[in-house]
């Protein structure tokens, strides 16, 4: 529904999103099209905010100037695709013709957080913060998959997760800690979530953007400028590490993650190799109760020596 304002409303979006602003009519019509043929509120969001800005600074009716706007801005190729990603979606609906440009990125290798890293940005978080980011990091969940995780999604009895895949990608059931499992638990039953009411009742932009001050603040206080490169999305590159690390197994690891391709897992293969020679904290145990609660904490057995088991853990 369009008012006299130029807000656009509708029941279906998330309950803490229920308007969005949008100031080009033609652009409106597309983000509408496209909420009525289920995509998601990240994709839209994302159309919504390129075509905004070209049409800020060419007439998005006429390619050519679309197109010289986009070679001769001074941002990255990758960013100049996402401008023609956008623009070819308007195309498309419109019906006008264009040679859509190619630009092509260039691959490069994320540094992979170390778990003291990781650790350290949980602490400092909200609790509310804190929680999702110990999610993310023991499961591997896209930012919007964790934001749509509904109390009936978590099976605590059983210490499972079953998280609806984004992407079109492979289900799959995610295993937590005992621990994380009974913080989850205080926070459904302190807010009295009913089955069907999301955990966290936030959106991906917002979990996001609340990542994003926490880390930047912290990165000041401790005069340490290399936290702000750890992204949030690089909790979801943690744990695939992390996790074939301790399996080597690269089709377990595909299916963890939700990945539809086999070729996109691989990259954890190489981030690891890349990061072996990163050091390790290492520990013994000699019961069970030692071992249990090492291997809880993150520590992959290395082997046996004398009767004594040896753990370590990337720091």
């Amino acid at each position: 529904m369009v008012t006299k304002t130029g807000w656009f409303s509708t029941k279906s979006l998330p309950k803490n999103r229920k308007t969005i602003h949008f100031k080009h009519t033609p652009i409106l019509n597309i983000l509408i099209d496209m909420k009525n043929n289920g995509k998601a509120d990240i994709t839209i969001k994302f159309i919504d905010k390129a075509l905004t800005h070209i049409s800020q600074h060419a007439d998005l009716n006429e390619p050519e100037q679309v197109k010289e706007f986009i070679a001769n801005k001074t941002v990255t190729n990758g960013t100049k695709k996402y401008y023609c990603t956008a623009y070819n979606r308007y195309c498309q609906y419109y019906g006008i013709q264009w040679q859509m440009p190619k630009y092509k990125t260039k691959a490069r290798n994320r540094r992979i957080p170390t778990t003291k890293q990781i650790d350290m940005l949980i602490a400092r978080a909200s609790t509310r913060l804190s929680l999702k980011l110990r999610v993310s990091k023991e499961t591997g969940l896209r930012p919007t998959e964790l934001c749509n995780l509904k109390v009936k999604d978590i099976d605590t009895n059983r210490k499972l997760i079953y998280p609806t895949t984004a992407k079109n990608g492979s289900a799959r059931t995610l295993k937590i800690s005992n621990n994380l499992n009974m913080t989850l638990q205080n926070h459904i039953n302190k807010n009295k979530l009913n089955q069907n009411d999301e955990v966290f009742g936030s959106n991906a932009h917002t979990y996001g953007h609340a990542y994003l001050r926490m880390r930047n603040n912290l990165a000041n206080e401790r005069n340490d400028q290399t936290l702000k490169s750890i992204r949030l999305y690089d909790f979801r590159h943690y744990f695939a590490t992390m996790l074939y690390a301790k399996t080597r197994d690269i089709l377990y690891v595909k299916q963890q993650m939700g990945h539809k391709n086999i070729e996109t897992t691989l990259i954890y293969v190489q981030l690891l190799n890349l990061e072996e020679d990163d050091e390790y904290t290492c520990k013994t145990a000699t019961t069970i109760k030692e071992a249990t609660d090492l291997l809880e904490n993150g520590f992959t057995y290395i082997q046996e020596i004398d009767g004594i088991r040896i753990y370590r853990k990337r720091k």
